[in-house]
């Protein structure tokens, strides 16, 4: 008994394969499929006869593909979206939470800031009229010491002017009293000096 070959019988050509096929009464599979194609003359996908497979698989492809996408990759991509916008929208959310807090707090330390200036000024003012008052009972108390001393030295002046006013006729005597005598070398007389006065 023959063994079989396991690698597949060589290609024959069109006559070859009719000179076996009379010999044999059969023809060989490899050989067949090339004379069928030798005599359509195409591609089979363009032969009408093989229409009905292609769309029936066509039909069943696309019916598998879309009910992956429908039950499977769409449902996916609408979770993801749906998550992306949710974080966008909470994000979006906070980020004006943030944004009205933070004008909130810039009112409040605006407000503090206004506070702490009319504080200021306040303050200010009254330690400006705490100053002045100050100041001018410093110099209501310095003038009136002053116009003590004016009045204590005025005083003084005019005890000074009495005392000299006072002198004045003995010194007005003595003076004359000098000069009669310096110049008649003699004294003047009492009734004379008065007459001088």
């Amino acid at each position: 008994m023959a063994a079989h070959s396991s690698a597949s019988p060589p290609v024959l050509s069109v006559e070859e394969a009719a000179d076996v096929a009379v010999q044999t009464g059969h023809m060989p599979e490899n050989t067949a499929h090339a004379v069928s194609e030798h005599e359509a003359g195409g591609l089979p996908q363009f032969e009408t006869q093989h229409w009905v497979g292609q769309i029936a698989y066509l039909l069943v492809l696309f019916f598998v593909l879309y009910l992956l996408v429908a039950k499977i990759f769409a449902p996916r991509m609408r979770k993801v979206m749906d998550e992306r916008a949710d974080t966008i929208s909470t994000a979006v959310a906070t980020a004006r939470q943030v944004q009205a807090e933070a004008a909130e707090q810039a009112a409040v330390a605006q407000a503090e800031v206004a506070k702490a200036r009319a504080d200021a000024r306040a303050t200010a003012d009254a330690a400006k009229a705490r100053v002045t008052e100050e100041a001018n009972a410093r110099q209501a108390a310095e003038e009136a010491v002053v116009n003590a001393r004016i009045a204590e030295a005025e005083a003084s002046i005019g005890r000074t002017r009495d005392a000299a006013m006072a002198n004045v006729t003995t010194i007005a005597h003595d003076a004359a009293t000098a000069m009669v005598e310096r110049l008649t070398g003699k004294a003047p007389s009492a009734a004379e000096l008065k007459g001088v006065a």
